[in-house]
């Protein structure tokens, strides 16, 4: 197994400090500015799979479904 790069573990604490509160709505607004970042490639519902290989390939097959959705869509200049 190869690692690349590291990052810091941070302690489990009884309240948060401002700083990781800070960190982590700085995380959550970079994702949002990804292309795809206010989207989800899943459909609304509730998903009952019998076995955890039904559930990845349905993972799969949405995931596969949307970014080919986005490929379209930045193809003809909509994104």
């Amino acid at each position: 197994m190869r690692i690349v790069g590291h990052r810091k573990e941070r302690p489990i604490v009884f309240s948060a400090s401002g700083e990781l509160l800070a960190e982590g709505a700085r995380f959550n607004d970079e994702i949002h500015r990804l292309p795809t970042g206010g989207r989800t490639f899943f459909p609304k519902g509730v998903y009952r799979y019998r076995t955890h290989e039904e559930a990845n390939r349905h993972q799969e097959k949405c995931l596969t479904t949307g970014m080919a959705q986005v490929a379209l869509e930045r193809s003809r200049g909509r994104i």
